[in-house]
């Protein structure tokens, strides 16, 4: 990841810059499209589209006198290769939790009438 964690949460935590980037899981836009389609002045959304290829998420690709931004897969892979770290600290949690869960109800479990 070319930014750090905390400045890609940062980027991602904008609503407007979410849905650009969900917007861009289709494929390259250009500009005006993205404002366009998210009912954003232009300005507005090449403020957003600086912010998240300074975070390292989009890059811009010129083609005569227009940009076309498109996702950086490779920001994603390690943005989820860091988040592999705590997928698995709370996999471990969970599965230990699953095995406690049945002793705990065990040790509960109400006296029948009888008793």
């Amino acid at each position: 990841m070319t930014a750090e964690p905390i400045e890609v949460f940062g980027a991602l935590a904008e609503p407007s810059r979410m849905r650009i980037v969900t917007l861009l899981r289709r494929g390259p836009l250009n500009v005006g499209e993205i404002a366009g389609a998210l009912e954003l002045r232009q300005p507005q959304a090449s403020k957003h589209l600086k912010i998240l290829q300074e975070a390292g998420l989009v890059e811009a690709e010129a083609e005569a006198n227009r940009r076309h931004y498109r996702l950086k897969p490779e920001s994603f892979r390690a943005l989820d290769a860091w988040l592999d770290d705590y997928r698995q600290l709370w996999s471990g949690r969970f599965d230990r939790l699953d095995e406690y869960l049945p002793q705990m109800q065990t040790k509960i479990q109400p006296k029948s009438e009888e008793e």
